[in-house]
């Protein structure tokens, strides 16, 4: 079942017994006690765990929705149309679709995004950290106990141009609040030495990109450290699960860094495994723009991500112009 329409964000003011507010988008309706979140919709209702929710709906929050699908599990997440939002139930569920019970609403994005930021923020307590790993934060059930606005507010780190550029140095990690993290006290901190002739300081520029990383604080969140016209390298720190399952619509290029990721690989739609890949240090490989990923990683690793964000790639595959790999052995 599908709707389409003027929906409008709601979030009731009062409080249930637990201290939580409920919220509502379109027909969708959002519960959390002291360990689940409930979610209904026309035809038919789910649950998950709370901290599993909150650590999907942060990325969700804070990816902007991302490139494609955001699946918080098997059955609830969100299809980005840059610009207005799916909001669905089962649709890449074979159970659900035969059942009759999928639902999916699109809603403009501000909607989406102002529900789901007033959710995040309201069911995270002081507690719990739903970009950190499990190592790094605490519980995120119980009661409703305070706040964690200063984990929840950080935002993707984007260079505009590249990481040690003039104009881009602000968004260089340095131990100015940014402590390495507990498992890259290995990594060496050394800078490279660049020395431009004069007329061309702000032309060429080098830095440590292990350095980096070293210093994130967050996991599953990549940042922008290089940008050349749709060409965007985005590396990150990874540890324990990523927190959804990443439907794709275009290519993504993954080149493993440090340590190891299992990467589970199913069909888009369906849900059907199609693949389990183990990245080691220096593997490469491409993530076809038909399949849904989800990454474990048992010790924090490295993960340098390349995505080509033109507007035009989803139609051009969607319309079967462009294919869904990208390249022909």
């Amino acid at each position: 079942m599908t709707a389409t329409g003027d929906s409008q964000h709601v979030a009731a003011e009062q409080a249930n017994e637990y201290g939580y507010r409920d919220f509502a988008l379109g027909e969708f309706r959002f519960r959390r006690d002291e360990y689940f979140v409930y979610i209904t919709w026309p035809t038919g209702s789910h649950i998950m765990s709370a901290d599993a929710f909150l650590r999907a709906l942060q990325r969700d929050v804070a990816w902007e929705f991302f490139y494609g699908t955001v699946n918080f599990d098997g059955v609830f997440g969100t299809l980005n149309h840059y610009g207005t939002v799916d909001v669905f139930a089962g649709r890449f569920n074979d159970a659900y679709r035969k059942a009759e019970l999928d639902y999916t609403e699109n809603v403009e994005t501000p909607a989406v995004r102002a529900t789901f930021s007033e959710m995040l923020d309201d069911w995270t307590n002081s507690t719990f950290d739903p970009f950190a790993s499990p190592h790094e934060t605490g519980s995120a059930f119980g009661v409703k106990n305070g706040e964690n606005r200063a984990a929840i507010t950080r935002h993707r780190v984007s260079a505009k141009r590249m990481v040690a550029v003039p104009g881009d140095e602000g968004l260089r990690s340095d131990d100015n609040g940014h402590p390495v993290n507990r498992h890259f006290a290995d990594v060496p901190q050394d800078e490279p030495l660049v020395e431009a002739e004069p007329g061309f300081e702000s032309e060429v520029a080098a830095f440590s990109l292990f350095a980096y990383l070293s210093r994130s604080q967050v996991t599953w969140n990549p940042s922008v450290v290089s940008v050349c016209k749709d060409s965007l390298f985005c590396p990150t720190t990874e540890e324990y699960i990523l927190p959804i399952v990443h439907g794709n619509d275009r290519v993504e290029w993954f080149l493993q860094l440090t340590d190891e990721i299992t990467w589970e690989v199913e069909d888009r739609e369906s849900g059907g495994v199609r693949a389990r890949v183990l990245m080691k240090p220096g593997d490469v490989c491409a993530m076809p723009a038909d399949i849904r990923h989800q990454g474990y990683s048992p010790k924090r690793s490295m993960l340098l991500v390349w995505e080509n964000a033109g507007e035009e790639i989803p139609d051009l595959i969607a319309s079967g112009k462009t294919p869904t790999y990208p390249i022909d052995f």
